[in-house]
This record gives C-alpha cells, structure tokens and sequence, in this order.
C-alpha cells in the first residue's frame, strides 16, 4: 500500500482546475474583491467548470483571497484566488459552473417590421 501525501484543500482544487476542460475566450467579468468598494473588471483568458484565469492590471490581488466573480448568464460565483503572476491570477470556483452557458450570447427576439414580416406568409396564390 503507498502512502500518500495529504493534500490542502487549495491544492485539491487547483489540481482539479488544471486537469479540468478549459474554453480560451476573451470576454470580461465582474471580480468583487474583499476590501474594495466596487466591482473590477477583469478579462477571463480561460473558464473551466473548476475555474478561471483572470487578466488585469490590478494590485492587491493575492493568494488565498476569498472573491466573487460575476460570469455572464449564470450570476455570482464564489471562490478564491489559487495563484498570482504578474497581471494574471487564477481562481478556483466554490461550485462548478457551465463554461457553455457562460459563453452564450444572450439573444433577445426583436420586433420585426411589418414589411419584413409579410415576406413570411404566401402572398401569391396557386392557380
């Protein structure tokens, strides 16, 4: 039998994170920092279930911080920030998320001119 070694909670997920399926995309959130009075804005790079990895020219981000992020079509999500490089940092989520629903663009059905309409019903008839 091996033994193995015990593994922090952080390091779990950030393990998880890494081996995860991961969309590269460039779209922006909302990251709510402890501390700070208003929203960041940061550029997600990669979204995975377990996570994403966040590009801004922020100070003040660090390792083990509790935040929020707020990702299109699925609303807050809690986790904490795993690693931090120099404009990046990565952030393992609380729950897992739906990269897909993320990336969905959100369409709102618009109201069609009646000229255009007509174009959908036969306006001839067949003798």
């Amino acid at each position: 039998m091996e033994s193995r070694e015990s593994l922090s909670v952080d390091e779990e997920v950030a393990a998880l994170s890494r081996d995860a399926d991961r969309d590269s995309l460039f779209m922006q959130a909302n990251l709510v920092l402890p501390g700070q009075p208003a929203p960041l804005v940061v550029r997600v790079r990669n979204l995975s279930a377990g996570g994403m990895l966040a590009e801004a020219p922020v100070r003040g981000v660090a390792e083990g911080a509790a935040v929020e992020v707020e990702l299109r079509n699925v609303g807050f999500v809690p986790g904490r920030v795993v690693w931090v490089g120099e404009g990046k940092f990565g952030i393992a989520f609380d729950r897992a998320v739906d990269p897909q629903a993320v990336r969905r663009q959100v369409i709102q059905k618009m109201e069609v001119p009646p000229h255009i309409s007509a174009l959908d019903r036969p306006s001839y008839r067949r003798r």
